[in-house]
């Protein structure tokens, strides 16, 4: 009996998460059009139509996949909204995602026409991931620590050779990671989004490498300002060392558990007197 009334709410749900997708693609396709548009002569009607008419792939097979899907994405209404104000003044970019999940199709089909790519630790889910989603460029990953060392990782990154910025393989900080793909350093990141590894249980990796990484690759990019997101905030470890290492003086807001950083590069504003975190 239980089960049977809660079985509207979920449909509900999943009706509306469903709707504010197609919201979404519908907009960013418009978007696309008007930013391009030119007066055509009316003889060029019938391919200017075609081509208004015809869904790109990559937005065509999310809207399939969350169509006929019984999951919704992992973060709410409010929280993609944000991610999303973001990718409409920056997309097409570069936008590097830690983590695979049911809302990867989603981040890269608000980045159309831009490079998402999604580094993920669970062998096992990255291939049942890419029978499903082929279309996505995902990476495997290893992270070396573990979610007990918590505390001890924030020391450590209190000390001097973890606050200088330098391309993350290069640094002394035992808190970089640097066996992950060459391309991870070689690109100025637009968006980064930490949505893993696990961090829930104490067997887990933890996210406190990651989020560390994600802030030097931040700023020690040649210039310019990189957003980053940090997901499930309401965690201790996501939220002592996203205000640690991606600074609390860089928090643009705070939406759900979602909390967004807009990191400047250290490369064109590094002084004598400019500090890891201002």
């Amino acid at each position: 009996m239980k089960s049977s009334k809660n079985q509207p709410s979920m449909i509900n749900l999943k009706l509306m998460v469903l709707s504010f997708f197609f919201l979404l693609v519908l907009y960013v396709i418009l978007r696309s059009n008007y930013s391009s548009f030119q007066p055509i002569s009316r003889s060029s009607y019938p391919s200017f139509l075609s081509i208004c008419n015809k869904i790109p792939p990559s937005l065509a097979t999310s809207l399939v996949h969350y169509a006929t899907s019984n999951v919704t994405p992992q973060q709410d209404l409010y929280e993609v909204s944000k991610t999303l104000r973001v990718l409409e003044k920056k997309s097409p970019c570069n936008f590097l995602v830690l983590g695979l999940g049911f809302d990867s199709l989603l981040w890269a089909s608000l980045n159309h026409g831009g490079r998402t790519v999604f580094l993920e630790d669970n062998e096992k889910w990255m291939t049942k991931v890419k029978k499903e989603m082929p279309s996505l460029e995902m990476y495997l990953v290893t992270y070396n620590s573990k979610i007990s060392q918590a505390d001890e990782l924030l020391n450590v990154g209190k000390t001097e050779e973890c606050k200088v910025v330098v391309d993350p393989r290069l640094s002394k900080c035992p808190l970089a990671i640097k066996n992950l793909p060459r391309l991870v350093y070689e690109t100025e990141w637009d968006v980064i989004m930490v949505d893993a590894p696990v961090g829930s249980y104490n067997r887990g990796p933890g996210r406190m490498n990651a989020i560390y990484t994600a802030g030097l690759l931040a700023k020690n990019r040649e210039d310019g300002d990189t957003d980053v997101f940090v997901h499930d905030i309401e965690r201790k470890v996501e939220d002592t060392f996203s205000r640690a290492f991606l600074c609390d003086a860089y928090i643009i807001e705070q939406v759900g558990r979602l909390r967004h950083f807009s990191i400047p590069s250290h490369r064109t504003i590094t002084t004598s007197r400019t500090p890891f975190c201002p």
